[in-house]
């Protein structure tokens, strides 16, 4: 019976064009593509890895979650260490677990927190500079957590994601937004038990078009009632998402 290996993996997805490799095309840079290749050199097998969660261009992750099947004896620790010699310095293994023979990193998770960070105006962040939103205005914390608390609960956010047709349920529920200021930054997170494409994003946006008055809390409620996308705000840059962890 082959092995069932677990990964958690951060990575600064800045140089990347997101975790899923993209087809049969082997050139492609992408966090499961340079995975893979690692991976099929140390087993001797063509290796094949399931991640959490597709992360997109841009985006960054302190925990993500993958797994992998494999044949190979190497232990736990020989496999982390080959990983962390052979692997690019902006992807790393955090820590490698045996898993059970049914365990899928995908859809066996039960709950996903993200981080979202926005640079507060006229503040210097130099050394962070690659891992924030920098938007011009001022934004009023109370209003956007007003919004925020209108998206927690079981809704359909189809409004605030990419996707154009889908048949699959675009229904989700969110456990809880945070949303913390600091002296240099403003910090979201987002609890919930899946996300849509972009949606971390553009619920992003929509909580900074209410935060700047473009729009007001209550505007949430119609995004949501519509499914419309034309009724939520603008897609967040991708640099300033992180996915934090998963849950099992």
């Amino acid at each position: 019976m082959k092995r069932n290996i677990r990964l958690t993996i951060e990575y600064d997805g800045s140089r990347y064009q997101g975790w899923q490799r993209l087809g049969g095309d082997s050139s492609a840079n992408t966090i499961q593509g340079k995975l893979e290749a690692v991976l099929s050199k140390m087993t001797g097998e063509d290796v094949n890895i399931n991640g959490s969660g597709r992360t997109d261009a841009g985006v960054h992750a302190y925990g993500q979650v993958a797994n992998f099947h494999t044949n190979c004896m190497m232990s736990l620790g020989d496999i982390k260490e080959y990983l962390t010699k052979y692997l690019p310095s902006d992807i790393g293994i955090v820590e490698v677990s045996e898993a059970s023979e049914r365990f899928h990193s995908r859809l066996n998770a039960k709950e996903k927190t993200y981080l979202y960070r926005i640079a507060i105006p006229g503040v210097s962040n130099v050394f962070e500079r690659k891992y924030l939103w920098y938007f011009p205005e001022t934004l009023d914390i109370k209003k956007m957590e007003e919004a925020a608390s209108l998206l927690i609960g079981t809704h359909n956010f189809k409004g605030f994601s990419s996707i154009k047709k889908t048949k699959k349920s675009t229904i989700r529920t969110i456990y809880d937004i945070k949303i913390k200021k600091t002296k240099k930054e403003i910090q979201i997170t987002y609890t919930g038990n899946g996300f849509l494409h972009n949606m971390v994003r553009i619920l992003t946006g929509t909580l900074v078009e209410v935060g700047c008055g473009k729009i007001k809390p209550a505007d949430i409620t119609k995004a949501l009632e519509s499914t419309k996308r034309a009724d939520a705000g603008i897609t967040a840059p991708p640099q300033g998402l992180f996915l934090v962890s998963v849950e099992y």
